[in-house]
C-alpha cells in the first residue's frame, strides 16, 4: 500500500455546505455524517485538547474546530496514507493539527499525555465477515480490537473529568457499558435513528472520567423526515439540518 494517496485518486469533497473541503480517498474509507455527528456532540470548549483516536483523514476534528476557535488538536490514524491526509486537510482547511501514526494499543510517545476530551469513530463491521476489497476501507471498518481496547486508550489520555465521546453500533452498547467500569461515569447515550418510527441502529455515547452521574438513555436523534425515501429531494429534519449542513452542535440534547 502507497504511504501516501496520489491526487487521481482523491476527491475534493464539501462539508457543512462547503465550509470545510475535505480530500477523500476515491476509493476506501469516506467520511460522511458519522463525522458530523460525532463532533457535534463533543463538548470541547476554546482553549481546550482534544485527542481524535483513529482519526482517518481528519474529518470529525476539522468539523469540530470549524464550530469550536482554539482547539489543540491532536490525532492518531493507523494507517500513514490517511494521517497524511488529515495533515493535508488540517493545512488546507487552515487548522493546526498534530497528527501521529501509529496503534492505540501502542500509543505513540508525543500523545502519550492529557487531554480534555478524546473522540472516536471505532470500526464497527463484525469480525469474520468478508472485508472489503479495498484495504483502506477494510481496515477502517472491519474490527480488530475489542470496544474495550478503544475505551481504555481514551480513558488513559483523558484528564480527570475529561470526555469521552465515540460513536458506535447500537448492538455495541452493552459492551460499551461494560467497558467503562471503573474510571468513566456520568454516562449518556444518544440513539441515532434514520427516520422517525425505526430502530436506532447508531449511537452516540459520552462518559467522563471520574463522573458519578446516573447513566441516561436520551431519546432518539431523527436524521431525516418522513417514513421512506422520497426522490431526489432534502430530507434531513430541521435538527439534523442544523448539524449537517449549518456546523451546529447537539449539545443541548446531553443536558
Amino acid at each position: 500500500m502507497s504511504l501516501v494517496f496520489d491526487g487521481n485518486q482523491l476527491s475534493d469533497d464539501k462539508f457543512l455546505c462547503g465550509r470545510l473541503r475535505l480530500l477523500q480517498p476515491v476509493k476506501g474509507y469516506r467520511a460522511a455524517t458519522d463525522a458530523v455527528l460525532l463532533a457535534a456532540a463533543c463538548p470541547a470548549a476554546p482553549g481546550q485538547s482534544v485527542l481524535d483516536l483513529g482519526c482517518g483523514e481528519g474529518a470529525a476534528s476539522l468539523c469540530l474546530a470549524a464550530r469550536v476557535p482554539g482547539l489543540h488538536l491532536a490525532g492518531l490514524e493507523l494507517q500513514p496514507d490517511y494521517a497524511d491526509l488529515a495533515r493535508r486537510n488540517a493545512e488546507r482547511n487552515c487548522v493546526a493539527m498534530e497528527v501521529h501514526e501509529g496503534d492505540l494499543t501502542r500509543m505513540p510517545k508525543p500523545l502519550r499525555r492529557d487531554f480534555d476530551h478524546v473522540i472516536a469513530n471505532p470500526p464497527w463491521y463484525p469480525p469474520g465477515g468478508t472485508p472489503s476489497p479495498v484495504a483502506g476501507r477494510a481496515t477502517a471498518l472491519q474490527v480488530v480490537l475489542p470496544l474495550s481496547a478503544w475505551v481504555q486508550a481514551a480513558t488513559r489520555r483523558l484528564v480527570p473529568g475529561g470526555w469521552l465521546t465515540l460513536i458506535a453500533g447500537a448492538d455495541s452498547l452493552p459492551d460499551l457499558l461494560a467497558a467503562l467500569a471503573p474510571k468513566l461515569g456520568s454516562a449518556a447515550v444518544l440513539p441515532l435513528a434514520a427516520r422517525p418510527g425505526r430502530p436506532a441502529l447508531r449511537l452516540i455515547l459520552r462518559a467522563r472520567k471520574g463522573g458519578r452521574a446516573p447513566f441516561r438513555l436520551l431519546a432518539p436523534f431523527v436524521i431525516h423526515e418522513g417514513e421512506a425515501h422520497d426522490g431526489d429531494r432534502e430530507s434531513y429534519t430541521p435538527q439534523a439540518n442544523a448539524v449537517l449542513r449549518e456546523g451546529g452542535d447537539i449539545l443541548p440534547l446531553f443536558s
